[in-house]
């Protein structure tokens, strides 16, 4: 028996695109009530003494399964929600591609990563690195790099937030929208400041349960409306694409260029190794007691993750099928609103209680994913700043100053990204994300991997490596297409286009391992040979955790 065909989406496009005064003004108050309850569990949850391990690790104390839906919400950010359910929408097969590779990515760090990381590690990325090479310099750079990877990725949600919420809650004012981000930044910093690791965690476990429960019962009503056969949906989103088959084959998204494919693989190389090493993931292996539990944990959160995907895939091309790639492009360029479309459109036009109740359930789970994603890349970057870059210039600071540091730290990182997300919420903000990825994939990867198995890496190769990866993502991500020359870019006014790839991986990436490489010649022979003699006394606690070493060096 084949779906029946639905109707066609100029047909469908009112009354499904409207949300109406009752789906907003439930959205309204579940948006008040879970910010009121969640900023409260922070309060309850937050570190009641002057404790760094309860501070930056919640003691470790997290079960596998709650470790792992913690991972899984950081890792499923508001930009995959609605960044990569829009790719999927607008470009069919190219955007599924590059969500499976998402969870590829987590599966990377689950079977090569994870492990090292939670043994080497105690609280930041620059522990990682201090446990071979101690030293200010060392920390400080990987602080730098921490904030260059993680303050694009939170200036897009942020900026974000105000459209979404003038979308889903229909009012259009501009100071209202700039309004919504400032009060979204103040909450993050708060669940940052007073929740620490554990408050933070609590908050992406709750954001997950809700992001995944509603999401899978969306996709359900997705393929109830095509008779449960996932290729008569295909079929129907291909037709309501506007562009027939090629919405199933690749090109969509990647085949402006002059050299589609490679970009393709450049892009899926930049989210697979740069997802992985993103200091908002990997400080959540430090969270693990043993390395048992962290293979436990990752098993949790990739199995979320490729639930996540299916559903994704799923509502994202529903609302293709349903309301056509037209409206979706027509409400946002860049389809953000898709997976809001999607959802609505699955209800159909008739909405029961019970329907408008999953609806204000998506769109709060949506808000809270901003909220926890933000928070979770906040607390990162105040981390390392507190650990890495202020403690460090005193031995044997005490746990209360540097507590109090890590919460003027989020202070000091939330406020200036609060008012620049206010300043560009207008611009085409994929250019952000992407840079994020790639110094993820060209310098903190390449870093991550020489550090924990590379015996002779020395600490030239090291700086070399973060700097210039940073560096070399920094100089080529101007000259994409993301940035200017093509119409969706952040600038369509300019024309500054000399780099042939939307992202930079395919280039940056190989460079990143090659200057760590030169570094460490540069560095000669008996550098080489100290760092192996310190990587031997180490070895044992980096690849088998035979001892949980202590603070590491500074």
């Amino acid at each position: 028996m084949t779906a029946p065909r639905p109707a066609a989406p100029a047909e469908l496009a009112a009354p499904l695109t409207d949300f109406g005064g009752g789906a907003q003004t439930m959205s309204l108050v579940a948006f008040t009530a879970v910010a009121t309850v969640t900023l409260l569990l922070c309060v309850m949850t937050g570190p009641d003494r002057d404790d760094l391990d309860e501070f930056y690790t919640g003691y470790r104390s997290l079960s596998p399964l709650r470790n792992g839906l913690a991972i899984a919400g950081d890792y499923i950010s508001a930009a995959t929600v609605l960044g990569t359910g829009g790719v999927i929408a607008l470009a069919g097969y190219d955007g599924v591609v590059l969500a499976l590779s998402t969870a590829l990515s987590l599966v990377l760090l689950m079977f090569l990563l994870a492990e090292p990381l939670r043994n080497a590690g105690r609280f930041t990325m620059g522990d990682v690195f201090a446990r071979r090479m101690p030293g200010r310099a060392v920390r400080i750079t990987a602080c730098a790099v921490t904030l260059a990877a993680l303050l694009p990725m939170m200036l897009v949600q942020l900026a974000g937030t105000g459209q979404l919420l003038a979308f889903i809650l229909g009012f259009s004012g501009e100071s209202l929208q700039t309004g919504c981000v400032v009060c979204m930044g103040v909450l993050m910093i708060s669940y940052a400041a007073i929740g620490g690791m554990k408050g933070t965690a609590l908050i992406q476990m709750v954001k997950i349960v809700m992001l995944l429960g509603s999401g899978a019962a969306v996709a359900l009503l997705v393929l109830a409306r095509f008779d449960w056969q996932p290729g008569a949906l295909f079929e129907a989103a291909a037709r309501g694409s506007g562009v027939g088959d090629a919405f199933l084959r690749s090109g969509l998204q990647f085949g402006g260029g002059k050299y589609a494919d490679l970009d393709m693989i450049s892009a899926e190389l930049s989210v697979v190794l740069g997802g992985a090493c993103l200091p908002h993931i990997t400080m959540r292996t430090y969270t693990a007691s043993t390395a048992r539990q962290v293979r436990r944990s990752l098993s949790w959160a990739v199995s979320c993750v490729v639930l996540f995907v299916l559903v994704i895939t799923v509502v994202g091309c529903g609302a293709t099928a349903l309301v056509g790639r037209a409206v979706i492009a027509g409400a946002d360029p860049q389809g953000n609103t898709a997976y809001l479309l999607g959802s609505r459109a699955a209800l159909g036009a008739d909405v029961s209680t019970a329907e408008t109740l999953l609806f204000t359930t998506v769109t709060t789970a949506i808000f809270l994913t901003v909220l926890a994603s933000v928070a979770g890349m906040i607390l990162a970057c105040a981390n390392s700043l507190a650990h890495d870059v202020f403690a460090s210039r005193r031995r044997g600071a005490s746990p209360s100053r540097e507590m109090l540091l890590a919460r003027l730290s989020a202070l000091t990182v939330g406020v200036p990204t609060v008012l620049l997300a206010a300043q560009i919420q207008h611009r085409s903000l994929q250019p952000l994300v992407t840079l994020s990825f790639c110094v993820g994939a060209s310098a903190l990867a390449p870093a991550l991997v020489y550090s924990l198995f590379w015996r002779r890496y020395t600490r030239t190769g090291l700086l070399a490596t973060l700097i210039g990866g940073t560096l070399a993502v920094l100089v080529v991500m101007p000259g994409t297409r993301l940035v200017s020359g093509s119409p969706g870019s952040a600038f369509p006014e300019a024309d500054v286009n000399w780099f042939p790839f939307t992202t930079t991986g395919l280039v940056t990436i190989p460079l990143g391992f090659a200057l760590g490489w030169l570094g460490t010649l540069a560095s000669g022979r008996a550098k080489a040979e100290e760092q192996r003699r310190r990587y031997e006394a180490v070895e044992s606690w980096i690849l088998a955790g035979a001892v949980r070493g202590g603070r590491g060096g500074r």
